[in-house]
């Protein structure tokens, strides 16, 4: 059970004025790992504060990296990392679990992964069976956590074609060609997320890719300080809640905007969404923006594999955009959803119904008509998924009060969603 759990009530009202968000959880990730491939320290600084983000620190330390605090930065190192002598608690986080079995596969670590009843659930088959190519032994419990790895000094392939498009998959073979010290090849993305690309690239690493492919040559040669940007998704909540509730006008400051994660962004314009990308800049290899939000009336869209495989995290908020927007909204390519911290299909299925708006669901698709969303205090179960219990608050802000079964979750990736929300929301 999660700890802390409470029940709470969203209430509704427009967004009004500015704001920040945490920094991005897929790009810390990534920081603290690549800060413990070398023995001098890598500065990062706007960590994401989330429990998925700390997940990776523990295991990190756990293998013997060193992390130390300094003012409003953290410092990492590494150098060669070691057997840990417990399980690594990777605790509700997927991006933990598959991306760290790629560092002990190329570190050439024994290991025993574990993590909660939902990371439990969740598929590692996937990136399991590529690191096997690569040369690791891993035995899995039914394709799922707990599982136990040997890394290898053999390294058995160096060139992969991936099963499916996977940010984490890749990444995971990305990793275990770093700290094996081999070149990796890998073919069969279909631009998934490329953060750890960029920042080995930002970190002077030997790193050509196209979208398609991916080449990597080397290691970093450069400890240059990162500047995490401000989480995306974060940001969604409070993009989607401006753009559908009448009265509002918000800016969110210092957001990443890498187009490998902005697929909710280009669909709400599609659909007519007020939305000014303002002050563009660049943050440790990576694209950032201000991005300011107004509300305006919607139309429905179809949206395709494409665009949901680079807002796979905020299908749910543009499922709730799709409930004010005028006529049906068409969304394929969602079947990993069924796989995410809950089944996130289903709980749009649920959010969807706790207003009135009539939702269709296919085997890789959804269908959902817009209306007039109507909250009325209904609860909805979060299922104790983080993503999910935000989404409430923001459907609630333009249809009415909603409320969820427990809002513990939010910490996993949002510690602050409460309070920054309080800041800029009307009644």
């Amino acid at each position: 059970m999660t700890p802390n759990t409470t029940t709470r009530t969203f209430a509704p009202g427009p967004l009004r004025g500015t704001l920040t968000v945490p920094g991005d959880k897929s790009i810390s990730h990534r920081a603290l790992i690549l800060g413990a491939f070398g023995p001098e320290p890598l500065e990062i600084r706007n960590l994401n504060p989330g429990r998925d983000v700390r997940a990776t620190m523990e295991a990190l330390i756990a293998l013997g990296a060193r992390v130390e605090s300094e003012g409003t930065a953290l410092r990492v190192s590494g150098g060669r990392l070691r057997e840990p002598m417990g399980a690594l608690d990777c605790m509700n986080s997927g991006s933990t679990a598959r991306m760290m079995l790629g560092v002990c596969a190329g570190a050439d670590i024994r290991a025993r992964f574990d993590g909660d009843d939902s990371l439990r659930r969740r598929p590692m088959e996937p990136v399991a069976a590529q690191l096997r190519a690569f040369g690791a032994k891993i035995e899995t419990t039914d394709g799922k956590l707990p599982l136990h790895i040997e890394g290898t000094p053999r390294i058995e392939t160096r060139r992969f074609i991936l099963i499916s498009p996977s940010a984490q998959v890749k990444s995971a073979l990305l990793l275990a060609g770093l700290f094996a010290g081999v070149p990796i090849a890998i073919l069969g993305d279909k631009h998934s997320r490329d953060h750890t690309e960029r920042m080995l690239r930002y970190l002077g690493a030997p790193i050509e890719w196209d979208g398609s492919r991916v080449e990597l040559r080397g290691g970093p040669v450069r400890r240059d300080p990162i500047e995490v940007a401000g989480d995306f998704s974060s940001a969604s909540f409070f993009i989607v809640a401006a753009a559908v509730t009448p009265g509002s006008a918000c800016e969110i400051r210092g957001v990443g905007v890498n187009p490998t994660r902005t697929g909710l962004l280009d669909a709400l314009l599609l659909m007519g969404a007020d939305i000014d990308v303002r002050n563009e800049r660049d943050a440790a290899g990576e694209p950032v923006a201000d991005l300011v939000v107004r509300h305006a009336p919607l139309h429905g869209i179809t949206v395709g594999p494409d665009i949901a495989l680079r807002a796979i995290d905020e299908i749910p908020l543009l499922a709730v955009a799709a409930a004010f927007a005028r006529g049906e909204t068409k969304i394929t390519g969602v079947r990993d959803l069924r796989t995410k911290e809950s089944d996130r299909v289903a709980a749009i299925e649920r959010l969807m119904t706790a207003v009135g708006i009539e939702v269709e669901v296919a085997a890789n698709g959804l269908v959902i008509r817009g209306g007039a969303p109507i909250g009325a205090g209904a609860l909805v179960e979060t299922h104790d998924d983080h993503r999910i219990a935000m989404a409430t608050a923001v459907l609630a802000a333009g249809a009415g009060p909603l409320a969820i079964d427990s809002d513990a979750s939010i910490d996993v990736s949002f510690p602050s969603f409460l309070e920054t929300l309080r800041s800029v929301q009307h009644a």
